[in-house]
């Protein structure tokens, strides 16, 4: 189907906070032999250092769906857009260990809250028919900004000189401007058509539907009333019940697995990891923008074709990818220990940018996309917090702890990795249904769910 304007620009607006939260996330990665000599950091100050943003994540993640149902879709990305200005303005100012936690830890609170709400929106303004694709948008936004942050490192590092004192400031800071332009965008929106139903506001929501160009919206708008009208009674309901068994499970457990692939790992440490096969400091964040680019022409690739081949069937494609780069990462560190040769370093270039191509391909495409789908209308900003809750809780364990264990043996750890990918595959295989083009409404009723 043709999208208009207006669908587009909602969701490329929305998708703004994916941006942010892909920009946040890897910009710290450039700052870490400056913040390890300013402060005096251990491995294990160093992983926490890196690791305070995931735990504000984590938090974020949890409160973002209650002032998401509260006061609505908007607001809350105009909040956090809010959020994201103070932590790069913090981080960039910051006056001590302490004072660069806190920051971080508020940007962690933003990403946490954009994993929930960006997603969230655009799945309740996207017709079922191009769902996958416009909901990816924010994972396409989300790898541009990793993108923008290697290379914004890489630039800073080149203008000011790696060693700069200030260079690791403006790396942190530098964030500020695009929270801006958010912020701005965002203040010309619409509400989601289905929280307006929710609070009674129908009239406004058949409006914004028939902007938004779907199909019969006066059957859409039935549709969501339908599927809404217990919703009295759903506020009250328990979520953890044997009736959200199935969507809870499948929420849990692919946003577990999507990180331990260890994506977090490389998107955090990709530096310091290509330092470790023998690159220099230059190549090392040249490589790290290699990284980027691949993540973002691989998800590019997988935006156009997700709703064509369906959810599973690139999550089986990402999976075996996974196996086979982790496998080779492993038996490169395995091979050269810390005395890595020039034909050593480049499998681990080549290892890791099959591994971050599949990653893009599937579980980076799917992750939001399906648990966005999975849970019905009545408790999916709960379902939506509890796949991020999962995810953040995740990523943090990964990206604290992967300094310190890196450090003993870097085989050991992709070996892990791998390991935890074949077990993904079976999942894959054998729990994981297909969503493609099937309205929000009736996946409830696939998934069993009355």
């Amino acid at each position: 189907m043709t999208l208009n304007r207006y669908i587009l620009g909602s969701t490329i607006v929305a998708a703004l906070g994916g941006l942010l939260f892909g920009f946040d996330t890897a910009v710290i990665s450039g700052t870490e032999d400056a913040l390890r000599q300013v402060f005096s950091l251990t491995e294990s100050q160093w992983g926490f250092t890196v690791a305070s943003a995931l735990i504000g994540t984590i938090l974020g993640s949890v409160i973002a769906g209650k002032p998401a149902e509260r006061y609505g879709r908007q607001p809350t990305l105009l909040g956090l857009a809010v959020l994201y200005f103070i932590s790069a303005a913090g981080c960039g100012l910051a006056w001590d260990w302490w004072s660069l936690l806190g920051f971080r830890f508020i940007g962690g609170l933003a990403i946490g809250g954009a994993s929930v709400v960006s997603p969230m929106y655009i799945a309740e303004i996207s017709p079922a028919q191009v769902r996958g694709r416009l909901v990816a948008v924010s994972q396409l936004n989300i790898v541009g900004g990793i993108l923008v942050a290697y290379f914004s490192n890489y630039l800073i590092a080149q203008i000011l000189g790696a060693g700069h004192p200030l260079a690791w400031r403006w790396m942190l800071g530098v964030v500020a401007a695009p929270s801006v332009l958010f912020f701005l965008c965002v203040l010309f929106i619409p509400e989601s058509p289905r929280w307006l139903v929710k609070q009674h506001r129908r009239e406004e929501a058949l409006s914004i539907l028939e902007k938004l160009g779907g199909a019969q919206p006066k059957q859409v708008l039935n549709e969501i009333i339908e599927s809404l009208h217990e919703e009295s009674v759903a506020a009250g309901e328990r979520f953890f019940q044997a009736k959200y068994r199935v969507p809870i499970l499948l929420a849990i457990t692919i946003a577990a697995f999507n990180q331990l692939s260890g994506i977090n790992a490389l998107m955090y440490y990709a530096p310091h990891i290509f330092k470790m096969a023998g690159a220099g400091a230059d190549s090392a964040l040249l490589q790290s923008m290699a990284v980027g680019g691949t993540n973002l022409i691989f998800t590019v690739l997988a935006l156009s074709v997700i709703d064509h081949f369906g959810r599973r069937k690139l999550m089986l494609v990402g999976s075996i990818g996974y196996i086979l780069s982790l496998s080779s990462t492993a038996w490169a560190f395995y091979t050269y220990g810390t005395d890595f040769t020039p034909l050593g370093g480049k499998v681990v270039l080549i290892s890791l940018l099959v591994f971050i191509a599949s990653h893009a391909f599937g579980q980076g495409a799917v992750i939001w996309v399906f648990i966005s789908e999975v849970f019905p209308n009545r408790v999916r900003a709960r379902g939506q917090a509890l796949g991020s809750f999962t995810h953040w809780i995740m990523a943090a364990a990964i990206s604290w702890s992967f300094p310190m264990i890196a450090k003993v043996s870097g085989g050991h750890t992709f070996a892990f990795y791998a390991v935890m990918m074949i077990l993904q595959l079976a999942w894959v295989l054998k729990m994981m249904p297909e969503t493609k083009g099937v309205p929000l409404e009736q996946i409830q009723r696939k998934l069993g769910i009355e």
